[in-house]
């Protein structure tokens, strides 16, 4: 692997290389970030290269460059380009602010000062100058300008506490440790010559390789030698270290990347109809090019002297200008171009912009809604994304995890198992048998836990008591191993982080555990409670006060959990010079590598699991804990195998891996424990909600299966009349059979199984995990009798493990793959244990490939991040686990029992609107263009418009767009209370209601009925009349905006003041700009409104558009309701017949109460 190489010399004049880069080479500016995506330069190029993507900026371009065109010139040539110039002008003014605000954040944060060592001691200096190689010295509360290895501290023993909340999201503190070597020499304040050589610059934020040469050693610097961009000092005076990646190189810098970008289902439909109605347009043209043709020939022996096509124009008896006549061939295509410009607004332009506007207007109410604000975490529900506000409407598959986001992730110690008895089993109430036991205490101190837990009095009594033999010493290591096995830091209240027995107070001292993860700060927590109290923690020892007696325990090593060995280690030094290696972990990587040498050893290991077991099922999560002494030659081999590990830059993990697996075995099994995890308020009645409404909830947990189960049964997921498939396959052929054996008991209907099952080899590809030998086969839960023979009529939960998904998922095997998902889509339930954060999202992409239905991925942790940007819609919690889901996410809210309310409520709003709104627009922009088309065919397609250029722009972008923007925030075809009260309503939503297919083309047939009415109905009230072509299309102009807002009106369901003011002041607005238009004396249609309006014939005109036009609309809703009416129509009439009641039942209402 490359490495850089930082040398720390006495004038710290440091120099870095990739290779033999000098750093005086480097200008001042490369540690400067840019998160902005702009300059002045190429703002304008850039952003509209990015802007033209869209195919329909690309077709309105193309249609103005035509207008361009002498021949072409439909429309005025600056009119022509304003809307297209309006919608790239408004989108680049929103992307130019958000970009500014980038540049302004980018300025302040790199001229922020920090003090960098030079030769007149610690001076300030801007972050943008800062380079790899200085020396920085940072106080408590400052932010850290680069990531640089921790030299030294204020604390002794060289501890220094941070917060990452700005890189992952995490408020918990974390520990960093500067090595007691280099610590040493900074307080005494010696200068510190040395070489630091780490990895070259990388986006993991979990790991960081390096070694450090000092005074002829080699030091190995790990992750908790690194401080990163971004963090914070806390609870520490000061830091000094040493910068190794800054500005862009930064790891923080490094993972700024956005997640992927998404599209709704709704939009892809959308680009389905455009595809139509640019058949349509090209349709029309078609026969307008054909028409002129055609015209032309029947008249070409007239074309000398016809106006606009005679060879020469006649001025004062004399030749004038000759009139440019291209031919018959040229005339038609050019007609044929010029009905593309004048149709050009049958593919709407503004529909993408009302679309932005109404997303944005549906987040604000989302985010305003007070009953999805969390007062547990003061969080409020985000919008993180805006463009796939209507999927949450469509929601067919929702992928949960259970810890955090089903449970509350706040752990209380429950029980124990230890040397084959359980502990813990006590009633609440039953304190009175402990009262006797005093509190721990170390030399007069007593602690105060902010955390409670009550201690079973008989297993006090076997600490406290001076009792002897193995239950003794097993007890005592067992609570020794939960308060050393951990990354946990002890904030004692009032005191520094080190405290010495001779700083005693009389009263207790108040002790909080901060930790990554809330199981080792409940373990943790639990064993103080018994009188194993963590209260001091460097990088070199820990500090433990057992039952009144201090020990200094050495850390000689730590291998910390991980996803692959699934346990966790830490290897001490006893004051007495003993060695131990103390081990907690999952049961099903423990029991394989205990020690199995008498026959009380599987007899320990037996009981244990009988416990393990009776645990699981009341939904608690398990921990093994197990120890091993280690001396002589083993342990001289694990610290030179360790040390080479620790101080390797290549293959760093697969080594410590190898280390561990060296002292990890032939452990000496001490018991289990046992934490209670409770489900999350409201989480039980969120899940029936939203499997009523048709949506099947699938949980991806890293649990053990009878932690999950128990977990499924309590929030409702599970249910007592369910038939279980549980499928736990230890091979590629197990998982095959159990599949095959599964899909013909339950007759679900697949493809045929597999025909080659006995050819299989059992192969299995490198590096994946090793499956446990005690992991169950294949355990159909019991049947009552007579259901044996007819499984089918009771509905079906499948169970399956996170190894059995090993074999399908990750070896690619496509026809078992579609066999579990027939078999999964075919069960009411899924439950998915012991799964990795990779394979919830290949769960998730097994579900997209395999069917149109949407999904939905909800999650609090990081483990969920990958599942969350796969799914369709990702939402994330704020919970215990930090904030890196909710960074990763579309969506973000406090509590699991809001995504009810999302979907029900803001969901079915949020797709009816858009859905709606989409036709509305085709359906708006269609009747004006097939106006304009049925007048070219009246006027031997000479494509020409009775009206005036700025009333065909202002159609769509001024006299229309509001009302659309106005109903599509505001309309609601239900009340929130009915759509939670019945649930199965949000299946509207699965059935495409609100957008399809059948729908479209129905509206497009009402669309060609209203503009035919609208062409020909003031050619009937006219046909007398002497009126100019300029006054018939101001009559036009305002029938088909008044027609269009009518046809809006009769489809709102909720009207309030705003929306009168939309609908019935846009036509007022479309009078007023009309005035004004004819009332400039160069346009055409000058005053023709002011004589149009004198005429009772125009009124008339435009009652009888409105009514005739609306007419056929009208009579279909109303047949449809009466004879056909939908969930939803039904559910509106219960609500007005409730709103009703109170005014003619009051009196009813009295005497029946």
């Amino acid at each position: 692997m490359p490495s850089d190489k930082l040398s720390l010399p006495k004038s710290f004049s440091s120099w870095v290389s990739g290779g033999t880069q000098d750093c005086s080479e480097k200008t001042s500016d490369n540690s400067e970030i840019r998160t902005s995506k702009y300059t002045l330069l190429n703002f304008l190029p850039k952003n509209l290269f990015i802007q033209f993507h869209r195919l329909a900026y690309l077709y309105f371009l193309a249609i103005a460059a035509l207008n361009q065109l002498p021949p072409l010139a439909v429309f005025g040539r600056t009119v022509s380009l304003f809307p297209l110039l309006f919608v790239l002008t408004v989108t680049a003014v929103k992307d130019g602010y958000e970009d500014w605000r980038r540049h302004r954040s980018d300025r302040n944060e790199n001229n922020r000062e920090a003090l960098v060592l030079q030769s007149d001691g610690f001076l300030p200096k801007r972050w943008k100058m800062i380079q790899a190689g200085e020396v920085l010295k940072i106080s408590s509360d400052e932010t850290i300008p680069c990531d640089m290895v921790l030299l030294g501290t204020s604390d002794p023993s060289g501890i220094a506490y941070i917060q990452t909340m700005n890189l992952d999201g995490e408020s918990n503190l974390k520990t960093r440790y500067a090595r007691q070597e280099t610590n040493k020499l900074f307080l005494g304040g010696t200068m510190i010559p040395g070489t630091i050589t780490c990895e070259q610059p990388n986006r993991n934020i979990y790991e960081f390789m390096a070694n450090m040469e000092l005074n002829g050693h080699c030091l190995p610097l790990s992750q908790s030698n690194i401080i990163l961009r971004g963090c914070q000092l806390k609870n520490t005076e000061w830091a000094i270290g040493v910068v190794v990646y800054a500005g862009q190189d930064t790891k923080a810098m490094m993972n700024s990347a956005m997640s992927p970008s998404k599209r709704s289902r709704l939009e892809t439909y959308m680009n389905r109809e455009t595809l139509w109605l640019s058949v349509f347009l090209l349709i029309m043209c078609f026969v307008v090019g054909l028409g002129m043709g055609l015209w032309l020939n029947r008249h070409k022996p007239e074309l000398d002297t016809l106006p606009y096509y005679r060879k020469v124009y006649f001025q004062k008896g004399k030749d004038g200008k000759k009139y440019k006549f291209y031919g018959i061939p040229m005339e038609t295509f050019f007609s044929f171009l010029s009905s593309i410009i004048i149709f050009q607004i049958m593919i709407p332009i503004s529909l993408y912009i009302t679309m932005e506007l109404v997303r944005l207007g549906q987040s604000y109410f989302m985010i305003g809604d007070q009953h999805m604000y969390s007062s547990l975490s003061d969080s409020r529900f985000q919008c993180r994304s805006l463009n796939i506000n209507e999927d949450l409407g469509q929601i067919r598959y929702i992928l949960s995890d259970k810890t955090g986001t089903l449970t509350e992730n706040k752990m209380e110690f429950k029980k124990a198992s230890i040397w084959g008895k359980s502990y813990g089993d006590t009633k609440a109430g039953s304190h009175d048998s402990d009262a006797g036991v005093e509190e721990p205490m170390v030399g007069g101190r007593k602690w105060k836990l902010k955390s409670e837990t009550t201690p079973d009095p008989e297993l006090v009594k076997l600490l406290y008591k001076e009792l002897h033999g193995e239950e003794r010493i097993a007890a005592h290591e067992f609570f020794l191993t939960l308060a050393a096995c951990n990354t946990v830091i002890p904030i004692l209240t009032g005191s520094p982080s080190s405290i010495s027995c001779t700083s005693l107070s009389d009263g207790p001292t108040s002790i909080d555990y901060q930790g990554e993860s809330p199981d080792e700060q409940a373990l943790v927590a639990a064993a103080s409670a018994y009188g194993y109290t963590h209260f001091e923690r460097t990088s070199g020892h820990i500090v433990i006060d057992a039952n009144g007696e201090k020990l200094r325990l050495d850390v000689l090593g730590l291998h910390e959990f991980d996803s692959v060995r699934k346990r966790m280690s830490v290897v001490i030094r006893f004051p007495n010079g003993s060695v131990k290696v103390l081990v907690k972990g999952a049961d099903t990587s423990m029991f394989s590598i205990l020690k199995k040498d008498l026959p009380c050893d599987d007899h320990m290991r037996d009981v244990t699991q009988v416990h393990l077991d009776d645990y699981s099922s009341e939904g608690l999560r398990t921990l093994v804990v197990a120890a091993r002494d280690l001396n002589g030659e083993l342990l001289a081999e694990w610290q030179h195998m360790y040390e080479d590990a620790c101080t390797s830059l290549t293959d760093r993990v697969v080594k410590l891996h190898q280390t561990a697996a060296l002292i990890e075995c032939n452990l000496t099994l001490l018991g289990a424990t046992a934490i209670e995890d409770k489900l999350q308020e409201g989480v039980p009645e969120a899940i029936e909600s939203l499997r009523q409404a048709g949506i099947k909830v699938w949980v991806l947990t890293g649990d053990k299966q009878e932690t999950a189960i128990s977990i499924a049964l309590s929030c409702r997921l599970l249910t007592a009349d369910m038939q279980q498939i549980i499928i736990n396959g230890n091979s590629e052929h197990e998982c095959r059979k159990l599949l095959c054996d599964a899909n013909a008991k339950y007759h679900v209907n697949s493809a045929s199984c597999f025909d080659n099952m006995t050819n299989t080899h059992g192969k299995t590809e490198k590096n994946f995990l090793e499956m446990p030998s005690q992991t169950k086969s294949s355990n159909m839960s019991q049947q009552t009798a007579g259901k044996e023979d007819r499984p089918t009529f009771c509905p079906l939960a499948l169970i399956i493990d996170g190894n059995t998904l090993v074999y399908i998922l990750e070896k690619d095997l496509e026809h078992e793959a579609s066999v579990l998902f027939n078999l999964a889509t075919s069960c009411k339930v899924v439950l998915c244990c012991r799964v990795a954060p990779l394979q919830k999202a290949g769960i998730v992409d097994m579900i997209k490939r395999r069917t149109d239905d949407l999904t939905l991925a909800i999650g609090d942790g990081a483990n969920d991040v990958s599942m969350i940007q796969m799914a369709d819609v990702g939402v994330g919690i704020c919970g215990q686990e930090g904030r890196q889901a909710v960074m990763a996410s579309d969506f973000a809210m406090g509590q699991f029992k809001f995504l009810k309310r999302l979907l029900l409520v803001h969901g079915h709003w949020n797709y009816q609107r858009l859905g709606y709104l989409i036709l509305y627009n085709f359906y708006r922009n269609a009747v004006f263009v097939l106006m304009l088309f049925w007048y070219i065919l009246c006027t031997a397609f000479s494509t020409t418009s009775a009206l005036t250029d700025w009333s065909s722009v202002f159609y769509s972008v001024i006299y229309t767009s509001v009302p659309t923007v106005v109903v599509g925030i505001l309309d609601k075809d239900l009340s929130h209370k009915t759509l939670l009260k019945y649930p199965k309503l949000y299946a509207a939503g699965h059935r495409q209601e609100s957008y399809n297919m059948p729908l479209f083309w129905i509206t497009m047939v009402d669309t060609l009925w209203q503009s035919l009415v609208l062409f020909y109905v003031p050619l009937f009230t006219y046909r007398e009349s002497s009126i100019d072509i300029w006054s018939m299309g101001s009559l036009w102009t305002i029938a088909v905006v008044i027609l269009v807002n009518v046809h809006l009106a009769m489809d709102i369901q909720r009207w309030v003041f705003v929306t009168h003011a939309a609908i019935w002041g846009s036509i007022i607005v479309t009078y007023g700009c009309m005035v004004v238009l004819d009332s400039v004396p160069v346009f055409p249609n000058y005053g023709t409104i002011y004589q149009l309006v004198k005429s009772p014939v125009y009124w008339l005109s435009i009652l009888l558009i409105t009514v005739i036009g609306l007419l056929p609309r009208f009579i279909f809703k109303v047949c449809h309701q009466m004879f056909w009416p939908s969930d939803i129509q039904i559910a509106r009439e219960a609500e007005i017949l409730r709103k009703r009641r109170p005014f003619f039942g009051s009196n009813l209402d009295q005497d029946s109460s």
